[in-house]
């Protein structure tokens, strides 16, 4: 979230001209995200970022939607800093804890999608194909495609599951995954040589 360039309000200044400890900076900080303070904010998020994104990449893995993630902890924190309770834990803990559940939500999101490919099996939509995945038949069946996705990184997966079974362009995958053209098409096409291999498709 972009913050404006301003004085240091109230919070900022009292985690920045007193020794208080780490945790009661965080504590002042979320008072001040609160009231609607963007300084307060932005401080809150130099802080503890690095915290948050090290969660999310332990989680995850991939480094994309490890920063999508923590993009939407910060959002949250931003809508809900009122709701943090200093009796039930340290500030810290609060946002960690929202990191991990964030983070534990999108592998269950990215699993149901799974299970839904593995039910209806591969789509025929017509979709920007290269000369390897003319070669991968979409009417093998679902069970063996899965199977032989396990074998793919989580980046490869991704992408030919947007691409293949999704039915986005290239273009479309990489603006869904905040990527470059070029980057997706590499691992697509790597994908779908992976794929083959283990299919048997000659």
């Amino acid at each position: 979230m972009e913050t404006p360039n301003a004085p240091k309000t109230e919070a900022v200044a009292a985690v920045t001209d007193t020794p208080a400890d780490s945790g009661q900076q965080l504590a002042v900080l979320l008072e001040g995200i609160a009231r609607g303070d963007q300084a307060a904010f932005a401080e809150f998020y130099r802080l503890t970022s690095r915290r948050v994104f090290g969660m999310a990449r332990r989680v995850l893995i991939d480094p994309e939607l490890s920063e999508d993630t923590t993009q939407e902890v910060f959002l949250q924190v931003w809508q809900n800093a009122a709701k943090f309770d200093p009796s039930a834990g340290s500030p810290l803990s609060w946002l960690m804890t929202i990191s991990h559940r964030r983070a534990v939500d999108r592998v269950r999101s990215s699993q149901s999608s799974s299970d839904r490919e593995a039910r209806y099996g591969a789509s025929t939509q017509d979709i920007e194909h290269d000369s390897v995945s003319d070669e991968v038949d979409s009417r093998l069946e679902a069970e063996a495609v899965v199977r032989c996705l396990g074998t793919l990184t989580e980046t490869q997966q991704e992408s030919v599951r947007l691409a293949y079974y999704g039915g986005l362009t290239y273009r479309e995958v990489a603006e869904r995954l905040n990527a470059a053209v070029p980057t997706i098409k590499s691992r697509i096409r790597d994908g779908l040589i992976r794929l083959k291999t283990c299919l048997g498709v000659s």
